[in-house]
């Protein structure tokens, strides 16, 4: 099982070492956008909206990534509190009840919109801007089935270990 985790974990291990250099991009594009704006007085829509695609490529691709790395805001009281077996149970609960029922909701619901987006090639969102919203939309079902793969990668983590460990007696 932790074979099969790890495999899992690979996918947005890749996947964030990628996407993490879209950081780099995304500073570079916007410098330069203020430097013409503010220095020459030339302003491009496309250069505005290659800002807003890398920001949002980078946040949906890396959010497996994210988890992966237990990277994720944690809302908990008594989480901190818990031994390993304690934070395993819940860790799985989580998962099973809320991570992977509403990233799989997302990703259902918003399907028709990506499809209808792609059998239009869907354009810009502004005039003059990128034509391609379609592949802006598709990182939502990417975005889903990253943090699902990473998800079930954690549960398989989080199996071994209550397995492995034995109660305190």
């Amino acid at each position: 099982m932790l074979q099969l985790a790890e495999k899992l974990d690979r996918i947005n291990r890749a996947v964030g070492a990628t996407v993490r250099w879209l950081a780099l991009a995304m500073v570079l594009v916007q410098f330069g956008t203020v430097v013409l704006r503010y220095v020459y007085g030339i302003s491009f829509i496309f250069m505005n909206e290659t800002v807003l695609y890398l920001h949002a490529t980078l946040f949906m691709l890396a959010a497996g990534y994210t988890l992966l790395v237990d990277g994720h805001v944690r809302v908990d009281i008594f989480y901190g509190l818990l031994g390993s077996r304690g934070k395993a149970r819940i860790d799985i609960f989580g998962a099973l009840c809320f991570l992977i029922p509403s990233t799989a909701m997302i990703g259902w619901f918003s399907w028709p919109s990506v499809r209808n987006s792609w059998s239009i090639m869907e354009g810009a969102i502004s005039v003059g801007g990128i034509p391609a919203s379609f592949l802006l939309k598709s990182l939502i079902p990417a975005f889903c089935v990253l943090l699902i793969i990473q998800g079930l990668a954690c549960i398989m983590r989080d199996i071994a270990r209550l397995r492995e460990e034995k109660p305190a007696a």
